[in-house]
């Protein structure tokens, strides 16, 4: 490769990177880093772990070879793992050393290395994978929070090769301006989190979990009702950045609501008691008032209108009110529904998976739904509760959304 064509390679790095460093969630960032890594150096497939104590953690895998086989818009199965750190593994043997580790074959490993390859996976999917580039992603404090795999470089024709210096170069500043990145958005998570656990005390029923799973199953629905609407990657990357952490905030209002009443048993709520309780979505909503960010604008949509229903229903509030100017822990005021597309996206799509996130699990005054009774539910709120589009895509998911389900459900044992 020329002078000239390095330098344009390490330009497109930079604007990449400049790209990173405006993504806010941990998840999607960690995400979009796997797939512009495999970008600059024409990697057909890879992965990203996170470090969790002794153990690493997947949180994403791809793979275009496998991924061309499926329908468009559809994405390869969720995967959900984790291992212990040791240099017994290719990953492990990295994070161990805090270096780069550049496999030219992995079928044909040096005998004196400790670490081997787990061809499970390859022989699962009748993939063969050969050249492997693994780079830790090391904060400058030294501490290492997660690890980038790419797998089977690609020359112009599409033949695998091996990663050579240049790769290695470009992956490595890359990593580098990618965990400055990182560290921003795990700052950013951490506070996210603290306002989850300030939720939590007030009402025990927002637990960690549901907030996470809610976000989660929110932003694979949106991913498929963006590839069916078509809407362009840039796009979809800005508002899916946003969603995953809007999701999270859904019911932060529920600070301003009683205890006597946020934390009754069922039978539930007076009339009066209900619609005081109708109050969250308000005071979750000033929160974030006045926006001062794309980010505030979508938690305040998400907070106001999540129990607005798609058919303008009076059963969906709060309505057509100024919602600045109710008193928390004061009644909200009978108001016109909103109905359709005046109820913002996000909102529409938090109300899909907070819905079915409750059905499906334990609450004090209700026993879990069986997954297959949830889903059904929800269809069965097609066009009234739930916009039809956001159902579609929803079911459209549901294998993703049962392994983010089962994943949780396995975390909790």
């Amino acid at each position: 490769m020329n002078n000239t064509s390095k330098e344009q390679k390490l330009q497109t790095i930079i604007e990449m990177e400049r790209m990173l460093s405006e993504i806010q969630d941990m998840d999607v960032l960690l995400e979009r880093i796997l797939t512009e890594a495999r970008g600059i150096v024409r990697a057909d497939a890879g992965s990203i772990y996170v470090v969790e104590d002794n153990n690493l953690k997947i949180k994403y895998a791809q793979n275009d070879t496998q991924l061309r086989k499926l329908a468009p818009g559809t994405k390869l199965p969720y995967v959900a793992f984790s291992f212990p750190i040791t240099e017994k593994s290719v990953a492990g043997y990295c994070v161990l050393s805090g270096k780069i580790l550049n496999i030219k074959d992995c079928y044909k490993l040096p005998k004196e290395v400790p670490y081997s390859f787990n061809k499970s996976t390859d022989v699962t999917t009748g993939y063969r994978t050969k050249s492997m580039l693994s780079i830790p992603l090391k904060m400058a404090n030294g501490r290492i929070l997660g690890l980038l795999q790419i797998i089977n470089a690609q020359d112009e024709q599409g033949e695998v090769i091996e990663f050579d210096e240049d790769a290695e170069l470009y992956i490595t500043h890359f990593a580098s301006n990618a965990t400055q990145a990182l560290e921003h958005a795990y700052l950013t998570g951490n506070m996210i989190m603290r306002m989850q656990r300030m939720a939590q005390y007030r009402d025990p029923k927002e637990t960690y979990p549901h907030v996470e799973r809610v976000s989660s199953f929110a932003l694979e629905i949106y991913d498929r009702w963006a590839a069916n609407h078509g809407i362009s990657n840039y796009e979809q990357q800005k508002f899916r950045d946003n969603l995953k952490i809007a999701a999270k905030c859904h019911d932060f209002g529920k600070i301003g609501v009683s205890d006597l009443i946020l934390k009754k048993e069922y039978p539930r709520f007076t009339e009066e008691e209900r619609d005081i309780m109708k109050g969250h979505t308000c005071v979750g909503a000033m929160l974030f008032t006045e926006p001062e960010s794309a980010l505030d604008e979508m938690c305040r949509d998400v907070s106001l209108r999540h129990h607005e229903w798609w058919d303008g229903s009076e059963r969906g509030y709060p309505g057509k009110i100024d919602y600045t100017k109710l008193i928390p822990g004061e009644p909200v005021p009978r108001a016109e529904p909103l109905k359709h597309e005046e109820i913002p996206l996000a909102a529409r799509i938090v109300a899909l998976a907070d819905v079915f996130d409750a059905l499906s699990h334990k609450r004090v005054y209700k026993s879990a739904w069986s997954i297959e009774d949830s889903f059904q539910e929800v269809q069965n709120l097609s066009g009234t509760q739930f916009d039809p589009e956001v159902v579609m895509a929803f079911m459209q998911v549901k294998d993703r959304i049962c392994a983010i389900n089962a994943m949780w459900e396995l975390s909790s044992e």
